[in-house]
C-alpha cells in the first residue's frame, strides 16, 4: 500500500494567527513540508499557529520532531487541535503535550462533539 501524502490547508484567522489543517501521514517524508509551511506563515507575520490534527492518520517520531522545530522557531503559541488518541499518547509519553498547547482528552472529545 503506498504511503498517504500529507495535505496542509491554511486558514489565516487574523493578522497574528493561522490554522494549518493536516490530513494524511505526518512522518519522515512529510514532516519537512509542515515545518516549511509553518515557517512561511511566520515570515508572513502569523506567529500563533493552530495545527488541526483531525485528518492525521499517522504521526511518527519525525512528526513529533517537526512539532518541536515549529515550537522553537517561533515566538507565539503552537496549539494542537483534534488530536487523535494515538498522537495524544505520543505527546503524553514524550512530554510534548506540556510543551505544546495540547488540550486534555476531555476537551478534545468535547470539541469533536461540538462539530
Amino acid at each position: 500500500m503506498p504511503a498517504q501524502l500529507l495535505t496542509i490547508e491554511v486558514d489565516r484567522l487574523d493578522a497574528g494567527t493561522a490554522r494549518l489543517r493536516l490530513a494524511g501521514e505526518l512522518d519522515f517524508d512529510t514532516a519537512p513540508e509542515l515545518v516549511e509551511a509553518a515557517a512561511e506563515l511566520r515570515r508572513d507575520g502569523h506567529q500563533e499557529l493552530e495545527l488541526d490534527f483531525a485528518g492525521v492518520v499517522l504521526c511518527d517520531s519525525s512528526g513529533l520532531s517537526a512539532l518541536v522545530v515549529i515550537h522553537r522557531a517561533g515566538t507565539g503559541a503552537v496549539r494542537l487541535l483534534h488530536v487523535n488518541p494515538q498522537v495524544r499518547q505520543l505527546l503524553d509519553r514524550t512530554g510534548l503535550a506540556e510543551l505544546l498547547a495540547a488540550p486534555p482528552r476531555a476537551v478534545i472529545r468535547d470539541a469533536r462533539e461540538a462539530g
